[in-house]
């Protein structure tokens, strides 16, 4: 069992700058054709300043940094025996290239359902960009069979 000391546990902050390059890559890789993620007049057509970053991109920040690993190995979730089980995003503004994306985590929840069998780790987290202003707010359900 997940010892239920870890709710209210605080993860690093990370750092994700929001890249050109980058944002092309995730766009194709999830198979966004909207033009607006990643060509620069149809971005700046639409309103941005350039290239916004595509959704669920900021799931990144943490992955990138490690933040994700260190916190599943810190509980005692082998990669193994993971699965993941929501994600959730409530968007304030754009991320845009040029911008960097603080990212801050907490654990809200802890807790298991089939007499154990099920463990789930409630994770949310605040993206705010270089000026303090509230990007994103995440929501993520990590589950661990057992």
């Amino acid at each position: 069992m997940i010892d239920r000391k870890w709710i209210g546990h605080e993860l690093p902050a990370c750092e994700l700058p929001i890249e050109r390059s980058r944002l092309r890559f995730f766009a194709k890789a999830i198979g966004e054709t909207n033009p607006v993620y990643t060509d620069e007049a149809a971005a700046r057509g639409a309103g941005y300043p350039d290239l916004p970053a595509p959704p669920t991109f900021l799931y990144a920040a943490e992955l990138d940094a490690g933040v994700t690993e260190r916190l599943l190995a810190d509980v005692g979730i082998p990669l193994s025996k993971l699965l993941h089980g929501e994600q959730g995003f409530i968007y304030h503004r754009p991320a845009c290239v040029g911008d960097t994306v603080t990212v801050r985590s907490r654990l809200d929840d802890i807790y298991d359902k089939k007499n154990g069998t099920l463990e789930f780790l409630v994770r949310s987290s605040r993206a705010t960009n270089q000026r303090g202003e509230l990007v994103a707010e995440m929501r993520t359900v990590f589950v661990c069979r057992n």
